[in-house]
């Protein structure tokens, strides 16, 4: 597999979490001795057991052309029949900016000038690799952690795909890897009873609040039931990664509630979903979560 992306995306997070689950890493290989790599028999101390390979390039390669690379992977796909992916670890502008003035660290691309001028100017430059990849992570909210999890579960041999199930807040955008988005905004909003309010969707108290909604049973069980009857057939398809969405306003009530059921049933049937709440450290607000309607009702701000 062939570990690319933007500096400081998590490229090396990466390598060194397939080096940890088996794989064998080599890290801004010179293309020019690809080849010789992948021709070499493997070091005796191995047992000549076979282990999947991780090759890292980025920007920083010698004689690095993006799309030359993807044509150097096509003719070796051809040629000698290696079965290579791709895999690009992609991140959004400011957040990079952020990482690299924390780390005091110079883009490689810009060296003498502003890190906002190398990571443009590695966008443009990757975009083939970007293109081609069959596997692309965003990292822009995720942490060297969650990173690490995502890899281990996603590459780690099994042929069951990585399943991930995540509450947000709605108000704090939507979640960048999600396959599946469902709203849960339909359902009572527990953050306008004041004993509810500071709690959480993973608390009894205000699971027992939504559960009274008319809708809530017969909406989250077809939820279920539709996911346990896509989740097989996105298996039998290879589908190596599926992430499931719920969304509220603030992220702190309603979809959490739902994710942590949801998620539960999952396992019942078998699953092993990794739960993620990436809002529930929010602290509630009700600009946030909308504002005084007629006859003293709480509507909900739109998106």
């Amino acid at each position: 597999m062939l570990v690319t992306g933007l500096s400081g995306a998590g490229k090396s997070t990466v390598l060194r979490t397939l080096e940890d689950s088996g794989w064998e890493v080599v890290d801004n290989l010179p293309l020019s001795l690809l080849e010789h790599l992948l021709s070499t028999p493997l070091a005796k101390a191995s047992g000549r057991r076979r282990r999947p390979l991780a090759i890292g390039i980025d920007s920083r390669t010698r004689d690095f052309d993006a799309q030359e690379i993807v044509q150097q992977i096509k003719t070796l796909a051809d040629e000698s029949h290696y079965p290579i992916e791709t895999l690009y670890l992609d991140c959004g502008g400011s957040e990079l900016l952020r990482r690299f003035s924390e780390t005091r660290r110079r883009h490689p691309l810009a060296p003498d000038r502003p890190a906002t001028d190398g990571i443009a100017a590695e966008r443009d430059l990757m975009e083939p690799l970007r293109r081609w990849s069959d596997y692309i992570i965003d990292t822009t909210d995720t942490d060297s952690n969650a990173l690490q999890q995502q890899i281990r579960d996603r590459f780690g041999g099994t042929k069951a795909p990585y399943l991930h199930v995540m509450s947000f807040g709605f108000a704090r955008g939507l979640p960048r890897n999600a396959d599946t988005v469902f709203d849960m905004r339909f359902l009572k909003n527990p953050h306008w009873e004041d004993d509810l309010r500071p709690l959480t969707g993973l608390d009894p108290a205000v699971a027992d609040y939504i559960a009274t909604d008319e809708g809530y049973e017969e909406a989250v069980s077809r939820i279920e039931e539709l996911l346990l009857m896509l989740l097989p057939r996105y298996r039998r398809e290879g589908k190596a990664y599926v992430s499931i969405a719920f969304g509220c306003t603030g992220g702190r009530h309603r979809s959490v509630h739902v994710a942590e059921r949801v998620a539960s049933r999952l396992r019942d049937a078998g699953f092993s979903p990794t739960v993620e709440h990436r809002d529930l450290a929010s602290r509630p607000r009700d600009p946030v979560e909308g504002q005084p309607a007629a006859g003293g009702q709480r509507a909900e701000m739109k998106d």
